[in-house]
């Protein structure tokens, strides 16, 4: 009864989660595996681990998440093109990602996505640049800024990947898994325990793809809360694992991996 799994927020370069990820083992070896982003920052150690993970998982669909895109002025790859390189070195792994055809598993299309976050999260009534700027002074900023912005345009980079989505998912017959590494709604960040985080944290203009794409599940990550969520009639499922203090000290509320579909069941 081959399993489809799904992880998020690995951080591998943690060695607590290290030791975590290497226990990750199919009960089955016809068993899938989602890796819903955040890997780890170095592109060797993101390809380690998912050669790894793709030599124990008959099939491994990686999303990338903001932590994959982390670079240093002194890096070879950066912004787009480091995204490039992580795909490239995919390929040659045999891991699936946004850019490859979309696989189907026991009749449902699976959809890892890409579309990284332009601050639409935000208060009513506030610009990018004020939001931002609010975040700033109660020193609410994630590494993001620092790590990728300097090297991209993020949000011109956002409504890029979503205009490629669109067009891909158009031409999608059937059921669907979504996967994005952000959540593709809002409502998972309303109970951010600091709400300025959601700047970082997806886009608006994805609200609509889970009832348009007839998703049968959402598997996300970024927000380490591993929970789920019914919008709309749709769950949104994150499956991170997060720091070890979180979860050691914050027992995961769903099943870690979690089992999104069997060949035999029903999406759970």
């Amino acid at each position: 009864m081959p399993t489809l799994w799904a992880v998020a927020d690995l951080h591998g370069a943690i060695s607590d989660n290290f030791a975590r990820i290497a226990e990750l083992a199919p009960p089955d070896p016809a068993d899938w595996l989602i890796v819903a982003g955040d890997v780890a920052e170095r592109s060797e150690l993101i390809v380690r681990i998912l050669r790894d993970l793709a030599a124990r998982y008959d099939t491994v669909i990686w999303a990338p998440g903001n932590h994959e895109l982390f670079s240093r002025s002194q890096d070879q790859y950066k912004g787009r093109e480091k995204y490039d390189h992580l795909v490239a070195a995919c390929r040659e792994i045999g891991v699936i990602t946004p850019e490859d055809p979309y696989p189907v598993f026991n009749g449902i299309t699976i959809v890892p996505l890409f579309t990284l976050y332009d601050y639409s999260f935000r208060p009513p009534g506030t610009s990018v640049e004020e939001a931002v700027q609010q975040a700033r002074a109660k020193k609410l900023v994630m590494t993001d800024e620092v790590a990728i912005a300097p090297f991209v345009d993020v949000r011109a980079w956002c409504w890029d990947r979503l205009a490629y989505s669109i067009k891909r998912l158009s031409r999608v017959q059937g059921p669907t898994i979504l996967i994005n590494h952000w959540p593709l709604v809002q409502e998972p960040t309303m109970v951010l325990r600091f709400p300025e985080i959601a700047l970082w944290s997806g886009s608006r203009h994805t609200r609509s793809w889970p009832r348009r794409y007839k998703a049968e599940a959402v598997i996300y990550g970024h927000l380490h809360m591993p929970s789920k969520m019914n919008v709309d009639g749709v769950d949104h499922i994150e499956v991170s694992l997060g720091y070890p203090r979180e979860w050691r000290n914050q027992p995961h509320r769903i099943a870690w991996p979690y089992p999104v579909t069997s060949t035999f069941g029903e999406v759970n």
